[in-house]
C-alpha cells in the first residue's frame, strides 16, 4: 500500500468515525438532485433549498415540465439561488437533455457506461466536472469521486495534493484507492465538504479540534 493510499483510506476512517454517516444527497427525487446540482454553483446551500421549494410548491419539478417551462418565469422561482437567469437557462438545457436521452425518466440512464454518460452531461452547457460527477454519483447511483474547493484544500494542506491540482487528477487519485463503491465515495465527499465546512477554513484551519489533526 503506498503513502498516499494509507493517508487517503486513514482520512476516510478518521472523518467518518467522527462525523458517522451524513446520508448525501438530501432531496427527494434524483431529478430535484439534478437541479440541487446546478443551482448550488456558487451559492451556499440554504439558499438553494430555498429555490427548491418554491419548484415543489409550483409542482415544477419535473424536467419535462422545466424544459418547457418561461425562462422568465423560471428565473424568478430560483432567485434565492443566485445567478438566476443563467442557472434558469441551465437547468432548461439540462432538462432538455434528460427529456432527449431517456424522456425525463432517470432510472433508464443508470444503465448506461458510467464514462459515456460522463461525457454526454459534460457536453451539456453550463455542466461542468463537479455538477456532472455530482448528479452521477448522487442521482445516479454511479462510482465516482466529486472534487470540490474542500477537497482540494485538505488534502492540500494534508500533502496529497496541490490546491491547484486539476480536477481529474484529484478525482482519479480518490478513485484508483477505493473499489468501485457507490456508498463509500458518496460518503467520503460529504465528510470532506463537513470538514471543509467545520475545520479546514480557507483562511486559517481549525485543527485543535479537527479529527484529521491525528492524521499521520
Amino acid at each position: 500500500m503506498t503513502g498516499k493510499k494509507r493517508r487517503i483510506k486513514r482520512m476516510y476512517d478518521l472523518l467518518e468515525g467522527y462525523f458517522g454517516d451524513l446520508g448525501w444527497w438530501p432531496a427527494r427525487t434524483g431529478f430535484e438532485v439534478v437541479v440541487g446540482a446546478v443551482l448550488t454553483q456558487n451559492t451556499a446551500w440554504s439558499n438553494v433549498e430555498k429555490a427548491i421549494e418554491a419548484l415543489r410548491r409550483g409542482k415544477l419539478m419535473e424536467p419535462r415540465v422545466i424544459s418547457r417551462l418561461e425562462s422568465a418565469r423560471l428565473a424568478e422561482l430560483i432567485r434565492p439561488a443566485g445567478y438566476y437567469r443563467v442557472k434558469a437557462e441551465r437547468l432548461k438545457e439540462v432538462s432538455r437533455f434528460l427529456m432527449e436521452e431517456c424522456g425525463g425518466k432517470l432510472w433508464k440512464l443508470k444503465k448506461k457506461d458510467t464514462d459515456r454518460l460522463r461525457a454526454r452531461l459534460l457536453s451539456v452547457k453550463g455542466i461542468g466536472p463537479e455538477t456532472a460527477d455530482s448528479i452521477l454519483v448522487y442521482a445516479l447511483d454511479k462510482p465516482v469521486f466529486v472534487v470540490d474547493a474542500y477537497t482540494k484544500r485538505i488534502f492540500s494542506r494534508h500533502g496529497l495534493a496541490g490546491e491547484k491540482a486539476p480536477y481529474d487528477e484529484v478525482r482519479s487519485l480518490v478513485e484508483e484507492n477505493f473499489p468501485a463503491d457507490t456508498r463509500v465515495l458518496n460518503q467520503f465527499h460529504a465528510l470532506l465538504v463537513e470538514t471543509g465546512k467545520r475545520f479546514c477554513k480557507k483562511k486559517k484551519g481549525l485543527c485543535g479540534g479537527c479529527p484529521l489533526g491525528v492524521l499521520s
